[in-house]
C-alpha cells in the first residue's frame, strides 16, 4: 500500500455505550480519537450497517467505519461498505484489540488468519479472504494460569482498561494516529515498520 492507497480505517468494536471503554473496543477509541483530532463527526448510515465519517482534505481522502453489526458480524458491516463505496480490500486496514499481544503492543500485517478473533475471523468470511491490512493492539491476557484463561476471556476482553492503565492506552492511541499519518503520507511499509518496533512501557498494578 502506497502513499494516498488508504482509503478505508475500519475499527472493530461493540456499538453503545456499554461497550465504549472495554478492551474490546480499542479499535473504535482510535477511529474516536482520530475524528475528534481532525474535527469530523461519524453519522449513522444504515446502508453501510455502521458509522462514517469522512476527511476530506488536500492531502488525503479517507473513510472511517464503525460497525453497528456488533463484533462477531463485523465483516458485513465491512463488505457493505466496500461495496457501496467500491472500495478494494487492498485500501483497507481494520484496527483490532489482541489479546495475545503485551498490553500495547502493535501488529501491523498484510494477511493472515483470525487468530481467534471473531471480528476477524467475520471480516474474512465476508470478504472471502485473508488478504488485507490489519493492525492488532495488545490489550494484554488475563491473569492466572493458562488453564483459567478462556473462562476469564469474556470478562477480560469485555472489561474496562484500569486507571494505571491509562496513560500507556493513551500513548498507544497517540501512536497509532502517527502511524496512520505516515501509511497516507510515505505509505504501509514505512508506517508499519514505526508500528512495529514501537516498545510500549507497561504500568503496575
Amino acid at each position: 500500500m502506497g502513499p494516498g492507497d488508504l482509503q478505508l480505517l475500519v475499527g472493530l468494536g461493540n456499538p453503545g455505550l456499554k461497550y465504549s471503554s472495554t478492551r474490546h473496543n480499542i479499535g473504535f477509541m482510535v477511529l474516536e480519537k482520530f475524528a475528534m483530532k481532525n474535527s469530523i463527526t461519524f453519522k449513522s448510515q444504515k446502508n453501510i450497517l455502521g458509522q462514517l465519517a469522512e476527511l476530506r482534505d488536500q492531502q488525503a481522502q479517507l473513510k472511517l467505519l464503525l460497525p453497528e453489526t456488533y463484533m462477531n458480524d463485523s465483516g458485513r458491516a465491512i463488505r457493505a461498505c466496500l461495496d457501496w463505496f467500491n472500495i478494494d480490500r487492498a485500501q483497507i486496514l481494520v484496527i483490532v484489540d489482541d489479546m495475545d499481544l503485551p498490553l500495547g503492543k502493535l501488529r501491523v500485517r498484510s494477511k493472515g488468519g483470525a487468530g481467534g478473533h471473531k471480528g476477524l475471523r467475520s471480516t474474512i468470511q465476508h470478504l472471502k479472504s485473508e488478504d488485507f491490512w490489519r493492525l492488532r493492539i495488545g490489550i494484554g491476557a488475563p491473569e492466572g494460569m493458562p488453564i483459567e484463561r478462556k473462562s476469564k476471556t469474556i470478562s477480560h476482553v469485555l472489561g474496562n482498561f484500569s486507571t494505571n492503565e491509562q496513560p500507556l492506552i493513551e500513548k498507544v492511541l497517540n501512536e497509532v494516529l502517527l502511524g496512520i499519518e505516515l501509511i497516507q503520507s510515505q505509505g504501509m511499509n514505512k508506517a508499519s515498520n514505526y508500528l512495529n518496533s514501537f516498545v510500549p512501557i507497561e504500568s503496575k498494578d
